[in-house]
């Protein structure tokens, strides 16, 4: 079992117009530290692209002395732009990911017709496969696979903190959805059980908050608030009831109004379309590639 001993540092950024939760992770010792899934701005109705939270993100960093040793990201998001790629630039620090990356490129390269797309993880510094070991500082950090959400889920484990990116919800919220190419109700329900086991007192770290009832928004619970309270977990008595639940509901969710313009900045490890001739950078979205829509 995983010691949960030392305890990290952690500050979240929470963007409301994405519901998205950034971290950045710093060893109090040696003042090193880790950024976790930082959101690069975009307004979907001008097409417009900010470093907002990137740039509040490196303004805490050098208020406080610290200094970047990870650009983290737990998975290819679908609902904002990753900063990773503009963070590098800024910091020189390497990019990592979990392995399992290259599978979702590869769904996704065919989705968006680019033959000339290398699908081999090469956007991202370090590709992490499970139970691989780092550090941030003298901060010992284990990588758990967690798939389920996405094909490349991963979980950072890092002291007594976990950071479950989008397994797990706030208890209030429940769960994440499936219905992603390459998700799978029954590999969440796995990957929730092995974050599970990781002993009670440990912090769990969300990646959204989409505060239910309009409450303040929230990101930090532990495993044993999970175990009790969790409106999805703690309800259902079996995977089998866990896997009908999540099915059920995944297929009353709409698509995130961002998947189409996400995942072709995410795969590319948070690089933004190529200029054309004409000095203008496009992004391309599929027509009728997803799911039926739910339409209003």
């Amino acid at each position: 079992m995983i010691e949960a001993a030392i305890k990290p540092d952690v500050h979240a950024f929470f963007d409301k117009r994405t519901s998205s939760v950034q971290y950045v992770v710093s060893d109090p010792g040696t003042r090193h530290c880790a950024i976790i899934d930082a959101v690069l701005d975009f307004d979907e109705k001008s097409g417009a692209t900010a470093t907002i939270n990137a740039d509040n993100i490196l303004h805490h960093v050098e208020a406080n002395g610290l200094k970047v040793e990870w650009i983290l990201e737990t998975h290819p998001h679908a609902d904002h732009f990753s900063a990773a790629d503009y963070l590098q630039s800024r910091t020189g620090a390497p990019t990592a990911i979990g392995a399992h990356v290259v599978k979702v490129q590869q769904l996704w390269k065919d989705l968006y017709n680019w033959p000339d797309f290398a699908a081999n993880g090469t956007q991202w510094s370090r590709l992490f496969e499970a139970g691989d070991q780092f550090s941030i500082g003298d901060l010992d950090v284990k990588v758990m696979f967690s798939p389920g959400h996405t094909l490349a889920s991963i979980t950072y484990v890092i002291g007594d903190a976990a950071f479950v990116h989008d397994t797990m919800f706030m208890p209030d919220s429940g769960t994440a959805r499936t219905d992603f190419p390459g998700g799978s109700a029954e590999q969440l329900w796995r990957s929730i059980e092995a974050i599970l086991a990781l002993p009670d007192e440990t912090r769990l770290f969300v990646g959204h908050d989409y505060q239910p009832g309009g409450r303040e928004p929230l990101w930090e619970s532990t495993v044993a608030d999970q175990k009790s309270s969790n409106i999805h977990v703690a309800r259902c008595k079996s995977d089998a009831e866990f896997i009908a639940m999540r099915q059920a509901r995944d297929r009353t969710l709409p698509m995130p109004k961002l998947i189409l313009a996400a995942l072709q900045i995410n795969i590319n490890g948070g690089r933004l379309p190529a200029a054309e001739a004409n000095g203008q950078r496009y992004l391309k979205i599929p027509l009728n590639a997803l799911s039926t829509p739910k339409w209003d």
